[in-house]
């Protein structure tokens, strides 16, 4: 898979020093669907998996419970590709518009990890069926 938006490891790092991780040296990414806008997963970069993900354009995520470096796929064939990235207006998010190829973002095996919904105390699974891109 052709990554469909990539930045030279210069642009990368100057990209990243605009950034602000928080404490433990994280940031909130969100995946969302480039066709629908759908959220499709939430997960943490650190300012290495950030530039990795500029660069290469496949979503590289830090994985805190493993505390190791995750590539989107590299074991579930589930890859994210970049189509492109924004940051939010604090600098301390960061939104990228992906290429889903696979069926499945969530570990759950649906489209998106956002498939419970709340109903009164109770975080219930929506009636929709998992999408199948």
């Amino acid at each position: 898979m052709r990554p469909l938006f990539k930045v030279t490891p210069q642009e990368a790092t100057e990209a990243a020093s605009v950034v602000k991780f928080d404490d433990k040296g994280l940031v909130l990414a969100l995946a969302c669907d480039q066709a629908s806008g759908e959220i499709l997963m939430a997960a943490w970069m650190n300012r290495e998996t950030l530039i990795q993900t500029l660069t290469s354009g496949q979503m590289t995520y830090w994985s805190r419970s493993r505390q190791e470096v995750w590539v989107k796929g590299l074991t579930s064939g589930h890859v994210q590709i970049v189509v492109g990235v924004e940051i939010d207006c604090d600098g301390d998010a960061l939104r990228f518009r992906v290429i889903q190829h696979g069926h499945a973002a969530c570990h759950t095996h649906r489209f998106s990890c956002f498939f419970r919904t709340l109903k009164g105390d109770q975080w219930s699974p929506t009636s929709l069926p998992p999408s199948i891109h």
